[in-house]
């Protein structure tokens, strides 16, 4: 892995740096982070250690940049989603509409 720019470095530690409920970062370097989602994409195929080394490259090489939910979450052992965004129909301008829509993302 080449070294990051500094901003790069940064923006990883803010946001995507696996840290423990305290703060204290398990992951130490952006290839530990890498790995980590890497392990995790490869867990449910047939040969996850072949595929855990296909995706760490190629997330190395930049061919292939999970959003910042995957990259933040997989592999953390927490639960939530993975989803970085999602796609609803229209939502009414009324409060009746707007409550239905909150309640069905929910």
């Amino acid at each position: 892995m080449n070294k990051p720019a500094p901003i790069s470095q940064q923006i990883w530690d803010m946001k995507y740096r696996l840290k423990t409920a305290d703060g204290h970062p398990v992951d130490k370097t952006m290839a530990d982070s890498l790995t980590r989602v890497a392990h995790a994409l490869a867990a449910p195929e047939a040969d996850p250690t072949y595929w855990q080394q296909k995706f760490f490259e190629a997330m190395d090489d930049f061919r292939l940049l999970p959003a910042g939910r995957i990259l933040a979450g997989a592999g953390a052992g927490r639960k939530g989603t993975l989803f970085n965004c999602f796609v609803m129909g229209d939502i009414p301008d009324d409060m009746t509409g707007i409550f239905e829509h909150l309640k069905e993302a929910a």
